[in-house]
């Protein structure tokens, strides 16, 4: 196995672990991803999921360029003939996700860290899509994501030029939000994770799905939205249970209902 996968109190660690090659993407590893992300997806249980990498050097390094083999079928048949091998199209977005980031993030890895909704990095960590350095393109959502999360500037410079930028660059331009030592990644990964893991299900979920929307719609539909749910969530047994609780100065008991 090539990653792996926890569950605690409802937050999901998801570990890449090919540190010996700086835990790039091989075949095995993307199935196995697959197959995780799925679960997460499906699992209730699962309020939250943590994705880094194994070691100190490298959460993700992209696809594994010594054993990805030339591509065994046309364009037009992993596009519509259900053989795609397109690892971000199986990412768990219905979950929060949060990308602990253990060193370098190159390529696909950043590109996955992308799809997070928090991503934190250990002082030592580096972010970087090289494609072009060797005539290609950051193909898996890069220059579509990169743009949404630091700006146009900001991700013209990184994907053209190929070059790496640092955790406190990374954290100046709004490509992490946070920046800790390497020791205290899992740590603070794991307080967010609780802090989110505590909240209300639904709450949450309504929540990211709003503001996932927001890049899509026009200001005053955006906000129709929000108020459409939250008047479905003002019924819930979540948030009756809240309000509760706030009054009898305890913890919540939310069950997604």
């Amino acid at each position: 196995m090539t990653v792996h996968l926890s569950v605690d109190s409802g937050v999901a660690w998801v570990t890449l672990d090919r540190p010996e090659a700086l835990n790039a993407l091989d075949a095995a590893t993307r199935a196995e991803l697959r197959v995780i992300y799925r679960r997460i997806s499906e699992d209730t249980g699962i309020r939250v999921a943590v994705l880094t990498g194994a070691g100190e050097k490298s959460f993700c390094t992209g696809a594994d360029l010594k054993s990805a083999p030339a591509a065994a079928e046309s364009l037009v048949v992993q596009e519509f003939g259900g053989q795609s091998d397109h690892l971000l199209s199986d990412f768990p977005t219905d979950k929060p996700t949060i990308c602990a980031i253990n060193g370098y993030a190159l390529g696909g890895g950043l590109e996955i860290a992308l799809r997070a909704d928090i991503r934190i990095a250990s002082s030592n960590a580096s972010f970087g899509l090289p494609e072009v350095r060797i005539g290609s393109i950051p193909g898996s959502a890069g220059t579509q994501l990169l743009p949404r999360v630091v700006g146009v500037p900001n991700a013209m410079k990184l994907i053209l030029t190929g070059e790496r930028i640092d955790a406190e660059e990374a954290l100046r331009i709004g490509l992490v939000q946070e920046v800790v030592p390497l020791d205290r990644l899992k740590d603070r990964a794991s307080e967010l994770a609780r802090a989110i893991a505590a909240n209300g299900p639904l709450a949450v979920s309504a929540a990211r799905k709003l503001v996932g929307m927001s890049l899509d719609v026009p200001l005053e539909a955006g906000i129709a939205a929000e108020r459409y749910a939250f008047g479905l969530l003002r019924d819930t047994e979540d948030r009756a249970e809240g309000r509760r609780a706030f009054a009898e100065k305890r913890p919540p008991r939310f069950v997604g209902r």
